[in-house]
């Protein structure tokens, strides 16, 4: 059975269980802090680079059975957004599912307990990694990945498609013109295949900055997720709202209570001073190489009057 009801989007609707009582929805305020969970692979077999971050679909099924017997309502990253900025109220008891990179288990594992539970997702689609990417193919994916007819058919699915980029690099790091292609081309590729806009981002790694933002917006972008670990209050910016990892050491009570937004910053106080730490060292590398290209070109420019 297909509930258009039960999407806060119109014409975005999620396959459902027949019964499933989450087609009665209440609705509550737009200024409601929100837990958006990112996940990664949800495999019993990840790969050795996407392990930590994985989750096993049995862990996967049992998080969303929580969510749907604790009465938590789904909304893609887009339509959360997208009703923040119209001031229009949201379900009760929101959340947000997201899933970056796009590893081909999403399809596999995740999509049919996703509609089994009567969830909708956004997935953000490194675009230079998917299979079939040739001739835009990019840096050697970590794993196995989505095709371009799997993300088709996500895409019809209700699954919000978004994109993370085309080679997943660290953008913060990278000259602007790169930037803009980052950004700019896996847009244009995931619209063309698609058919239809494409208008949320996360950006890779987290990583971002006020120029990282300032370009996502000029190149068509409506929103972009980072991480922070920490619930997307309704005053977050919309190019840096935040998420929570959900990884493989996330046991059900520590999900639960996060969903909850219970301690959410005492559970993520270790990995909030790493990246405090790594955000410092790369706000120093990116000031060193804006120095050095100014030296550069002034050196330049006096050579060039001599």
């Amino acid at each position: 059975m297909w509930c258009s009801s039960c999407s806060p989007a119109a014409g975005s609707p999620v396959k459902v269980k027949e019964g499933n009582q989450r087609c009665q929805l209440s609705l509550t305020a737009p200024d409601t802090s929100v837990p958006v969970l990112m996940y990664h692979s949800v495999s019993d077999a990840p790969s050795a680079s996407t392990r930590a971050l994985s989750v096993r679909p049995a862990m996967f099924a049992a998080q969303l059975r929580y969510l749907r017997h604790q009465g938590f309502n789904g909304l893609t990253f887009g339509e959360l957004c997208e009703r923040r900025r119209g001031g229009q109220p949201l379900p009760a008891n929101p959340v947000v599912l997201t899933f970056d990179d796009g590893y081909a288990d999403l399809i596999e594992e995740a999509l049919p307990i996703m509609i089994e539970q009567g969830f909708p997702a956004t997935v953000f689609v490194t675009t230079g990694w998917l299979r079939g990417a040739v001739p835009h193919a990019a840096t050697k994916p970590p794993a196995r990945m989505l095709s371009w007819g799997q993300v088709a058919e996500l895409s019809s699915a209700g699954v919000e498609i978004g994109a993370h980029s085309h080679s997943h690099p660290q953008l913060d790091q990278i000259s602007e013109p790169k930037l803009r292609v980052e950004l700019a081309s896996s847009r244009q590729l995931l619209e063309d295949r698609l058919g239809h806009p494409v208008r949320s981002l996360a950006y890779p790694f987290g990583y971002s900055n006020k120029r990282v933002r300032s370009v996502a917006r000029e190149v068509g972008y409506l929103q972009a997720a980072v991480v922070a670990n920490a619930v997307a209050a309704p005053e977050c910016d919309p190019f840096a709202v935040p998420r929570l990892t959900i990884r493989q050491s996330t046991s059900l009570g520590v999900f639960a209570r996060v969903a909850n937004q219970r301690h959410t910053r005492l559970l993520y106080a270790p990995t909030h001073a790493l990246t405090t730490g790594w955000a410092m060292v790369r706000r120093t590398r990116s000031a060193l190489r804006t120095v050095s290209n100014e030296l550069s070109s002034s050196t330049a420019r006096t050579e060039g009057l001599r």
